[in-house]
């Protein structure tokens, strides 16, 4: 086995420039593959990780658009009764988001605008780093207040200590003047992103963000229940609440959705996405076997005397197919390495970039080694074979 080891890498490093053509597609396949899996992973526990944090014992309140009417939508008063009167709640909040703009120093940037109540600190459940959130005087009055998560503050500011300092936010014909009240610390996945690929975030009271874009209907409401235990209870409570207030009860236009549940739904979608794009990129690992084939057949017509002259002295047929098979299986498995060099340090170029953190197991290294191997094993026991059953008298007339 050692001897046909090394024969077959005498015969690839004999033909470098062909042997590497050869492995192109496998390189690619296997880059492909690894960089579009371990992304894939690292983007879904970004998503996940983000609406878990908004809690396993959060539920979202959808008005039925297509059915309701004005006076059917979810007021700020609604929003109060709730939290009142609601024995499983914990909190409760809208939220409405608009797409502005924000101006620092005479100088422009999209920013977008969350439109909640105070509640919303329990839901984003982000460590406020530097002064406070609005309280719940400033949200009734609509005042001119705004929470900016750091990396926001930093790329208005430079830094992140921008407690009591003024922006202008809204529509680009209407800025008006806010002061930041708090500083909130970002999601761990983004410290690895740039800042200028981070968008910029801010939340304001509802009230204000009426008083920058226009009043805004509110189609939908975060509530979370005081407990896993009570996530139904607090569904089906703030939903009677709200029925109640609107008088609209039989219409049944109030929808309550668990937030886990959206997580388990992102998670297929994200599975399927990944594992559709993942067949795709593995077209080309079948296009590199193929290859392979195609090689081996050229190299066993080439050495088809050599091949005769081996048999002629005593080898078997065993031993040309195992020494054939042997050269198909480690050009595979060199091109499944190179691939996986290159997919592990593009998947963290790529990440490095987007803020997202690639996951790359010791189960992927392994899948990507066997596969290239039984890659070179498929693709190389025809050529192999077609070498061993080589009639020496006839392969010694060869020239």
């Amino acid at each position: 086995m050692s001897e046909n080891f090394k024969m077959a890498l005498e015969s690839i490093k004999s033909n470098k420039l062909r042997s590497f053509l050869t492995m192109l597609g496998i390189i690619i396949g296997v880059s492909s593959v690894i960089a579009i899996v371990s992304l894939g992973r690292g983007g879904k526990e970004i998503v996940t990780g983000q609406l878990e944090k908004i809690g396993s014992s959060t539920i979202q309140i959808k008005v039925d658009s297509s059915r309701a009417s004005n006076r059917d939508y979810i007021s700020l008063q609604d929003i109060n009764i709730i939290k009142e009167k609601g024995n499983y709640i914990k909190a409760v909040t809208p939220m409405v988001m608009r797409t502005g703009v924000c101006n620092v120093n005479n100088k422009e940037k999209n920013i977008y605008i969350n439109g909640v109540t105070p509640d919303y600190r329990y839901i984003e459940n982000a460590e406020i780093i530097s002064g406070r959130y609005f309280t719940e005087k400033e949200s009734i009055e609509g005042k001119s207040v705004v929470v900016l998560d750091e990396f926001t503050a930093k790329g208005l500011f430079g830094h992140k200590e921008v407690q009591g300092e003024s922006i202008f936010i809204g529509n680009p014909n209407n800025l008006k003047k806010v002061t930041i009240v708090g500083v909130t610390k970002a999601p761990g996945y983004m410290e690895a992103a740039p800042i200028e690929h981070i968008p910029a975030m801010a939340v304001v009271p509802k009230k204000t963000l009426d008083n920058l874009f226009g009043k805004s209907q509110i189609d939908s409401i975060l509530v979370v229940a005081k407990s896993k235990e009570d996530i139904e209870e607090a569904s089906n409570e703030a939903i009677n609440i709200i029925s109640a207030r609107h008088n609209n009860r039989e219409k049944e236009l109030y929808i309550g959705e668990k937030m886990i549940k959206q997580v388990e739904e992102i998670n297929k979608v994200i599975d399927i996405f990944g594992s559709f794009i993942s067949a795709v990129a593995g077209i080309s690992l079948v296009v590199g076997g193929i290859g392979v084939m195609n090689i081996m057949l050229v190299s066993v017509t080439e050495r088809t005397r050599e091949i005769g002259i081996r048999k002629a002295i005593g080898a078997t047929t065993k031993s040309i197919l195992l020494q054939f098979l042997t050269e198909a299986v480690i050009i595979s498995l060199i091109g499944g390495i190179i691939g996986l060099i290159i997919g592990v340090s593009g998947s963290f170029t790529v990440g490095l970039i987007m803020g997202v953190k690639p996951k790359v197991t010791i189960i992927h290294i392994c899948l990507v080694l066997i596969f290239s191997s039984a890659v070179g094993i498929f693709f190389g026991i025809y050529p192999a074979k077609k070498a061993a059953e080589l009639n020496p008298i006839d392969a010694l007339r060869e020239e």
